[in-house]
C-alpha cells in the first residue's frame, strides 16, 4: 500500500458519519447546522459551527445518481406490476409517474448533501484549507 494513501486518511473526519450527516442535510462538521439554504442551495458557511461549505463541487453528480436510482426502482416495478396485474395504461402512467417524481424530490437534496459531505470528509476541492481554529477558510495563506 502506498504511504501517501495511508497519511491522507484523517480520523477527525470519518466518512460514514459525514455521509450520514450529509444525507440528513446537516453540516458534515458538526451535524447540528443546516447545510441547505433552500431545496438544493448549499450555505456558504454553517450557521452553528462556522465551517466553510462553499468549496463544494457537486455539479451533476447528485442528479445523475438520482436518475440512476429512480430508474432502477421504477423500471423493474413497472415490469412486475404489468406482468402481475396488467392494469390499464393510464393507471400505470399516473402511478409510476407520481412515484418517480416523488422519489426524485426526496432523493435529490439528500444525495447532494451526501456528495458535499463526501468532499468535506476527504478534504477535496479546498475543504482541507480551513483554519482549524475557526473552521472557515484561512484567508491569510
Amino acid at each position: 500500500m502506498d504511504k501517501n494513501f495511508e497519511t491522507t486518511i484523517d480520523p477527525d473526519r470519518p466518512l460514514r458519519r459525514s455521509l450520514w450527516r450529509g444525507w440528513r442535510r446537516r453540516c458534515p462538521a458538526c451535524g447540528a447546522g443546516h447545510m441547505m439554504q433552500g431545496y438544493l442551495k448549499v450555505q456558504d458557511i454553517c450557521g452553528t459551527c462556522g465551517a466553510a461549505l462553499h468549496h463544494h463541487r457537486s455539479d451533476d453528480g447528485p442528479a445523475w445518481l438520482t436518475i440512476l436510482i429512480v430508474g432502477h426502482v421504477i423500471g423493474p416495478g413497472m415490469l412486475m406490476t404489468f406482468t402481475a396485474f396488467q392494469p390499464p395504461p393510464w393507471v400505470m402512467a399516473s402511478v409510476f409517474s407520481s412515484l418517480a417524481i416523488g422519489l426524485t424530490f426526496y432523493l435529490l437534496p439528500r444525495l447532494k448533501g451526501a456528495f458535499v459531505a463526501f468532499q468535506w470528509a476527504h478534504r477535496l476541492h479546498g475543504f482541507g484549507t480551513e483554519n482549524p481554529r475557526y473552521g472557515q477558510a484561512d484567508r491569510h495563506s
